[in-house]
């Protein structure tokens, strides 16, 4: 059964940091590209960022460039989100996605 578990969310000031966790298990995680996608209050799901089998492509959305790292250890079948310079309106649960299945999500708060 595919599994993912996210963790890392939680409560920062805008300009802060987190890091988010996706722990993977139940597929072959190191032959699929990967996804971060988020939802936040009122409004659908929206793409953050994939990065591939290998991690040697990244993609984010305009909403993040610059500011969010995706990334991936295959060896422990883990997928992270560096999430820095934190706005408001990156407040959202926070989700990993693989080709199949989402997690069940971290809430991520950007308030002061």
């Amino acid at each position: 059964e595919v599994q993912l578990v996210e963790s890392g969310g939680g409560l920062v000031q805008p300009g802060g940091s987190l890091r988010l966790s996706c722990a993977a298990s139940g597929f072959a995680f190191s032959s699929h590209l990967m996804n971060w996608v988020r939802q936040a209050p009122g409004k659908g799901l929206e793409w953050v960022s994939l990065i591939n089998s290998d991690g040697g492509i990244t993609e984010y959305s305009d909403s993040v460039k610059g500011r969010f790292t995706i990334s991936r250890d295959n060896a422990k079948n883990m997928l992270y989100l560096q999430m820095s310079s934190l706005k408001p309106e990156d407040t959202a649960v926070y989700y990993c996605k693989s080709p199949s299945k989402r997690g069940q999500g971290t809430q991520v708060t950007v308030s002061s």
